[in-house]
This record gives C-alpha cells, structure tokens and sequence, in this order.
C-alpha cells in the first residue's frame, strides 16, 4: 500500500553533510528522510521556492518534453529501499495508457514538484526508512527511528537552508 507524501523540506545530515529531502505523509505522522546530491536538491529547493532560473534544470527540460507530447505525470512513487538505495517510479499517461519509468527518487521529486503531481511512499520503505545504516567520514552508524526523530525534530529552521543556483 502507499502512502501519499509531501516535500516537508531539504535539510543538512550533520554527520555526513549531506542535503536530504524531507517527506512527510499527509498526516505528518510518518517522515522519510532521503539523502541527495547537491544539484538534486537545488532542483528541489528551486521547485518549493518557485524560483525562476534563466535557464531550464534537467527536470524542467523532462517536463517541457512531456508535456509537448502530450503526456501528464499522473505520479511518482517511491518503491523500494535496498542497501540503503531508495528506487522510484514515475507514471506517465498518455491517452489511455500508463507507463511506468524507472528514476531516481531525488529527479522524480524535482518532476513531480514541477509537475504538481502527486508523490507516493511504499508502506514497507517508509518502515524500512525507519532504520537506515548512515556512513560519515567513514564510520559506520545504524540509527533507529526514535534517533532519526530525535534529529530531525531538533533541526533548526536555519538548517533547512536554501540552495542557490
């Protein structure tokens, strides 16, 4: 079963200095934290702010296609978390047809934001997010969910800080 989210923001892990989008579900009962490159999150910090760049990010470039043929992103869902690998789809819709696509999660996020399309979250990878093997400088830590919310609930909004192209 999934689980529709929305991009609550882009925060720094302060161990591996790393951005990571924020999902949380509708109800904000359930977070999903997912660590991204730092171009990623420019395209989606730049999508959240509705900043207008002079020229076109990747995911504008795909939006601008698609819509050109005439296809709509119906959805992204994010599938599937391996080895700490987060998978996603996208669905795209043209006519009568739905074709599934495999992506990134960080590119689907910045597509469907772009979009405004809906986002979706496996059930087991939000579970499985719970519980995440993090590498900084390193070291190896396994932080539970209560760690990860201890976290999380301690950023600052100073920490959610803004990426500029």
């Amino acid at each position: 079963m999934f689980v529709k989210v929305k991009v609550a923001g882009i925060a720094i892990d302060p161990l591996a200095n790393t951005p990571i989008v924020i999902l949380k579900d509708l109800e904000e009962q359930s977070v999903v934290p997912i660590w991204i490159g730092i171009l990623e999150a420019s395209a989606i910090a730049a999508e959240l702010e509705k900043i207008k760049l002079s020229r076109h990010l990747t995911h504008v470039l795909i939006k601008n296609v698609l819509t050109s043929l005439g296809v709509k992103l119906e959805k992204i869902e994010i599938n599937d978390l391996q080895e700490n690998t987060f998978f996603a789809s996208l669905f795209l819709k043209r006519g009568g047809e739905l074709i599934e696509v495999d992506a990134r999660p960080s590119d689907a996020i910045a597509l469907a934001l772009s979009m405004e399309s809906p986002i979706y979250v496996e059930e087991d990878v939000i579970k499985k997010s719970g519980k995440m093997d993090i590498t900084a400088d390193g070291e190896k830590r396994e932080y539970d969910k209560k760690k990860w919310a201890e976290i999380l609930e301690n950023l600052s909004p100073e920490d959610f800080g803004k990426y500029k192209m």
